[in-house]
């Protein structure tokens, strides 16, 4: 994503300024309340994850499936080859049987 150059830079911006944040001594909440200290880092990223979520779909390969019939739409694919598609009626295919 960083790599990118579709991404507009003030989303890799923000990822910068997340990370800064994240190892910067630097909190809203000190540090001296242990428990409590990380929420501050934790909602900044939360907010900015929920921020670049549709930036973030479009790296996400997880359960998708790619429709490959949209690059084949409109091409013959079958060259130097003669072919022939038959179809039967339903009474036909019964009267097989």
């Amino acid at each position: 994503m960083m790599m990118d150059k579709s991404v507009p830079r003030r989303k890799k911006l923000l990822i910068i300024l997340g990370i800064i944040y994240l190892v910067s001594p630097i909190d809203l909440i000190p540090p001296v309340l242990f428990p409590i200290a990380w929420m501050d880092d934790l909602v900044v990223w939360i907010w900015i994850l929920l921020h670049l979520k549709d930036e973030l779909d479009k790296y996400w390969v997880g359960d998708k499936a790619e429709d490959l019939s949209k690059n084949y739409k409109g091409k013959d694919i079958i060259e130097d080859a003669e072919y022939e598609v038959n179809v039967q009626d339903d009474k036909e295919s019964e009267d097989e049987k």
